[in-house]
């Protein structure tokens, strides 16, 4: 499935598997980066310092001499051809939300775009079993496939200078929550108590790329 390797800086390559999204090739993706970063581990003359799984690529972070690189490319093409196991995590992570106004902060547009009321739309986004694809953007955020397609919905034409931390949000057919305050673009459907990233214990996400995610309702006091 690998498509080719690109070299985008002195100390990085691409590992392209196409331009689908879609859980088979995401499957596949994490699965392979997966074997990277074992290999990587076991063999510390490999010179690979990070291996990142996106939708359908992966970034490799090296260290930049003429060897390692040789060395790395060659390491990458014959893995291609080895059968890449797939250790499904089949973990469900189940995270806290309130709808309540004060949290879904675009919930009203939400409703008027698709045509549902705000309780049709809490029960949709509450029955979907979501699926991380990816972390990104900032440390620690999801990116979770799976939405129905009643609440596809586009960008904001606005984003906003300053979306508060523990947001869930949506745009098209994806769903994210914002570990900390920053600008977004995204459409606001909750909240979540949730610390979804901590940078004071030895692993600092609470979801990777693989997990699945289900959201369980609470009130604004809980």
């Amino acid at each position: 499935m690998l498509k080719h390797i690109d070299q985008i800086s002195e100390q990085a390559f691409l590992l392209d598997f196409g331009s689908e999204i879609n859980i088979k090739v995401s499957k596949y993706v994490i699965a392979y980066s997966n074997f990277i970063l074992k290999e990587a581990e076991k063999n510390k003359s490999l010179g690979i310092l990070n291996c990142v799984p996106s939708y359908n690529k992966i970034l490799i972070q090296f260290n930049p001499t003429d060897n390692i690189k040789k060395k790395i490319k060659e390491f990458l093409l014959s893995t291609s051809k080895k059968k890449i196991l797939f250790n499904e995590n089949n973990q469900i992570v189940e995270i806290p939300i309130c709808y309540d106004d004060d949290f879904a902060l675009d919930i009203e547009d939400i409703a008027s775009r698709t045509n549902f009321s705000k309780s049709e739309i809490i029960e949709i986004h509450l029955n979907t079993n979501f699926y991380v694809y990816m972390i990104g953007f900032m440390p620690g955020l999801p990116f979770m496939g799976n939405l129905n397609k009643n609440l596809f919905i586009p960008r904001k034409l606005s984003p906003r200078i300053e979306v508060p931390a523990g947001s869930v949000a949506i745009v098209d057919n994806l769903c994210v929550i914002y570990p900390f305050a920053s600008p977004g673009g995204w459409n606001i459907i909750g909240r979540t108590p949730q610390m979804i990233f901590n940078k004071n214990i030895n692993d600092p996400n609470l979801l990777r790329a693989g997990f699945k995610v289900k959201f369980k309702k609470i009130s604004k006091q809980q």
